[in-house]
């Protein structure tokens, strides 16, 4: 756990437990909203070919994540942590040009 915390840049163990409960809870429903999601552009996986259908429902699932992800983390506290979390994934990615440097 002391190594988690020092990565992470929390103090406490309550912290890490609220940061992964955060992560759980929001995996799960980025993963639950992209049925319907997809469905609502017209896509189905019984209808469309998986090489289609696939690739857009990850970027839907990611992209569900990245947005609700520190919407969770406020809903237990711990914005700063996963609104910094987030703008170091998307910056790793190529969205740099987003953030401005802190």
């Amino acid at each position: 756990m002391e190594k988690l915390k020092q990565r992470w840049g929390v103090t406490s163990n309550f912290q890490i437990i609220l940061i992964l409960i955060v992560f759980s809870i929001n995996g799960s429903f980025a993963a639950y909203i992209a049925k319907p999601l997809t469905e609502f552009i017209g896509l189905n996986s019984e209808t469309t070919n998986p090489w289609l259908f696939w690739p857009v429902r990850i970027i839907l699932v990611f992209a569900v994540y990245q947005t609700t992800l520190p919407i969770f983390g406020w809903c237990f506290g711990q914005y700063t942590f996963f609104w910094n979390f987030t703008k170091k994934m998307l910056s790793r990615i190529g969205f740099k040009r987003f953030f401005k440097e802190d």
